[in-house]
C-alpha cells in the first residue's frame, strides 16, 4: 500500500512552472492590470538568410513528416535548394539561437536533403496561373539572373536570359569546382527554369543593351553579369606562361581541360577562389600547393570551412608574404609585417619559394563595360549604382543585382538579389509602388525558456577520405539520411513562433487558454484570464507576451 501510494503521488506530480504570487504588481489583482497575447516574432535564421527563406517554416514541415510540402515552401523563395545546400556559407547557422545552447541546427544539410529528394522524386514547380504579356530581358545566367528569371516566370512574365557562356550557371558552373557542386545537380535544378518557359540564349554576350532591348520588345531589363574579370597585379616574370589567373584556370578545368601545372604550384591570394584553385591544383597532380597571402590568418577573407578543407588536402599556407617576382624556377617573396594599424607592410627581407606555376587569385571585377555607353547610367568603379530598395539603376526600367552592384559576392546573395529584383520589376511593370512589408522583431535566446529543449548533438555530414578526394573531382561531402535530416529538423527551437506544445494550455490555472485544433494554435478567453502570466513564463519560444491592460 505504501508503494502504491508513492506511485500515485509520482503520477500526479505537476511539472508546470508555478506562478510567482509573492508580489501582485501588474499581475493578479481584482482588476487585471495586464493580459497575455499570442505573437509571431522573426527567427534569427530567417533574418540571417540572404535569399529570404522562411527556414523555420520548412523545418517545421519536415518535423511534421511533410517533406514535399517543405520543399515547396522552400522554393517559394529559393529555386535552388540542392545547390545552396552545398555551396552556401549558411549565415543562417551563424545566426541560429541553438548555437548558444549546444550547436546550430545544420540548416544547410537539411536544405540539401530536400533539394536532392526533389530531384530524385521528380517534383515539379507549378506553372504560373496567369500570363502577363510582359517581357523581361535578363543579362547573365549566374545566380542572380537565374533567380530573377525564375521568380519573374512564376509571376507570369515572359523571360529571356542572354549569357556569354556555353552553358548557364555562371560562376556556379565555371568557378565552383565539381567536388563541391556536381554538375548533374546544377543541371537538374536549372531545368526547372526551362519547364517554366524561360528562354536561354547562350553564347550571346550583349554589346548594345538598349538596341537588344528594343529589338526584343522587352518591357524591363535585369542586369546580373558576374565578376569574371580577374584583377591583375604587375609582377615581373621571366616566363609569363607560368603565371595564370584563377578564374581562367578554374573555368578551363570546369570545361574539361587539364592544364599542365607541374609538381609545385603557388596560389597568390587569400579568398575562397584561392582555396578552390589550390585544391584543384592538388587534384591535377601538384605535389606541393602553397597559398601565398600578404596578411595573417585572422585577416584572411576565405571562409573557415574552405581553409580547413584546403589544409586537410595538404595545401600549405604561407602567411605575411608578397610575391615580388617570378623567376625561371622559383618565386621571390617579401616577408611582411603588420603595422600599428594592423596593415601589412614590407620588411625589406626576401626569400625564395619553389614553384612551377603561379595562380593569381587577387579578386575579380564585374564585366559592366557594355553599360558605359548608356546615358544616365551611374557607376562606382566596376559596379552599377542602384536604388538599394528597388535595385533600379538611374535609367528607368533597367535593374541590376548580384556581382554587378555593390555587395558581397556569394551565390546566396545573388539569389536573394534576383528574388528582390523580380518583385520590384513586377511592381514597376504594373505601375505599382513597392512597399516593403514590416518585419517582426528578432527573437534572441535569452527571451526563450531553453529548459524545454535539452541537449541534442548535431548530426554531421560524412566526408570522403583525403586519398580518395585527390584522385578526382568526386563530391567530398555526403548528404544526410532520412532519419538524420528529420532529427536535425527536430532540433529547431521554433524561435519566436508557437509550435503547439500545449504548455500554455496545460499551465493556465483558470482554463483561459482555448485550443483551436492542429495548425490553428490557441486563443485566450479574457473573461477567465486573471493576468497571472503563467502561460507567458512557461512558453518555450516566446510566442506569448504580456501587455498592459487597457482601461474599459
Amino acid at each position: 500500500m505504501l508503494w502504491e501510494g508513492a506511485m500515485m503521488a509520482f503520477e500526479r506530480r505537476d511539472m508546470t512552472v508555478q506562478p510567482d504570487l509573492s508580489h501582485t504588481e501588474g499581475r493578479v489583482a481584482p482588476v487585471r492590470a495586464r493580459k497575455p497575447i499570442y505573437l509571431d516574432m522573426l527567427p534569427p535564421c530567417n533574418a540571417g538568410c540572404p535569399a529570404g527563406e522562411n527556414i523555420q517554416e520548412w523545418l517545421r514541415l519536415i518535423k511534421a513528416g511533410r517533406a514535399e510540402a517543405a520543399w515547396r515552401q522552400l522554393i517559394v523563395d529559393n529555386p535552388f535548394p540542392a545547390i545552396h545546400g552545398r555551396v552556401c556559407y549558411h549565415p543562417c547557422e551563424t545566426a541560429c539561437n541553438r548555437q548558444d545552447l549546444d550547436a546550430a541546427v545544420s540548416i544547410h544539410s537539411v536544405e540539401r536533403y530536400l533539394g536532392d529528394m526533389a530531384i530524385t522524386n521528380g517534383w515539379k514547380v507549378p506553372l504560373p496561373r496567369r500570363r502577363s504579356g510582359r517581357r523581361v530581358m535578363v543579362v547573365g545566367a549566374g545566380p542572380a539572373g537565374l533567380s530573377a528569371a525564375y521568380h519573374l516566370a512564376r509571376l507570369g512574365h515572359e523571360v529571356e536570359i542572354f549569357d556569354a557562356g556555353d552553358k548557364p550557371g555562371g560562376m556556379m558552373r565555371y568557378g565552383i569546382p565539381e567536388y563541391r557542386l556536381p554538375r548533374d545537380v546544377l543541371d537538374a535544378e536549372l531545368q526547372r527554369l526551362v519547364e517554366l518557359g524561360v528562354v536561354f540564349r547562350q553564347n550571346a554576350p550583349i554589346k548594345d543593351l538598349l538596341a537588344t532591348q528594343a529589338e526584343g520588345r522587352f518591357d524591363a531589363v535585369f542586369v546580373a553579369v558576374g565578376a569574371h574579370i580577374s584583377k591583375r597585379v604587375d609582377i615581373p616574370a621571366a616566363d609569363a606562361t607560368r603565371v595564370v589567373d584563377a578564374v581562367s584556370f578554374l573555368r578551363d578545368v570546369a570545361s574539361g581541360e587539364r592544364p599542365m601545372i607541374g609538381r609545385r604550384v603557388a596560389v597568390y591570394g587569400g579568398g575562397n577562389t584561392a582555396m578552390d584553385a589550390a585544391r584543384v591544383a592538388r587534384r591535377l597532380g601538384a605535389e606541393e600547393s602553397v597559398v601565398v597571402y600578404r596578411r595573417t590568418l585572422e585577416q584572411m577573407p576565405a571562409h573557415a570551412e574552405e581553409l580547413e578543407g584546403a589544409q586537410a588536402e595538404g595545401v600549405q599556407m604561407n602567411w605575411l608574404r608578397t610575391i615580388t617576382s617570378v623567376d625561371e624556377e622559383d618565386l621571390t617573396v617579401e616577408i611582411m609585417e603588420l603595422d600599428e594599424h594592423g596593415k601589412a607592410r614590407g620588411t625589406g627581407r626576401y626569400e625564395k619559394l619553389a614553384a612551377d606555376t603561379v595562380i593569381l587569385a587577387l579578386g575579380q571585377r564585374a564585366d559592366t563595360q557594355f553599360l558605359q555607353a548608356i546615358p544616365g547610367m551611374s557607376f562606382n568603379d566596376d559596379v552599377v549604382e542602384v536604388d538599394p530598395s528597388t535595385l533600379m539603376t538611374a535609367v528607368p526600367g533597367i535593374f541590376a543585382g548580384g556581382d554587378a552592384v555593390p555587395s558581397d559576392r556569394t551565390v546566396t546573395i545573388g539569389v536573394g538579389h534576383g528574388k528582390k529584383a523580380a518583385k520590384r520589376i513586377d511592381a514597376w511593370l504594373n505601375k505599382e509602388e513597392w512597399v516593403q512589408p514590416e518585419k517582426h522583431p528578432v527573437v534572441t535566446l535569452d527571451m526563450m525558456n531553453v529548459w524545454y529543449f535539452g541537449d541534442h548533438a548535431r548530426r554531421q555530414q560524412t566526408e570522403t577520405g583525403i586519398d580518395e578526394r585527390l584522385e578526382g573531382f568526386g563530391e567530398v561531402v555526403a548528404g544526410l539520411s532520412d532519419e538524420e535530416a528529420k532529427f536535425e529538423a527536430n532540433r529547431c527551437l521554433s524561435c519566436g513562433n508557437c509550435f503547439e506544445c500545449d504548455g500554455c494550455f496545460g499551465a493556465c490555472p483558470e482554463d483561459a487558454v482555448i485550443k483551436l485544433g492542429t495548425g490553428n494554435r490557441y486563443r485566450f478567453d479574457y473573461e477567465k484570464c486573471t493576468g497571472c502570466a503563467t502561460c507567458y513564463e512557461q512558453c518555450p519560444v516566446h510566442a506569448i507576451e504580456m501587455i498592459q491592460e487597457l482601461p474599459r
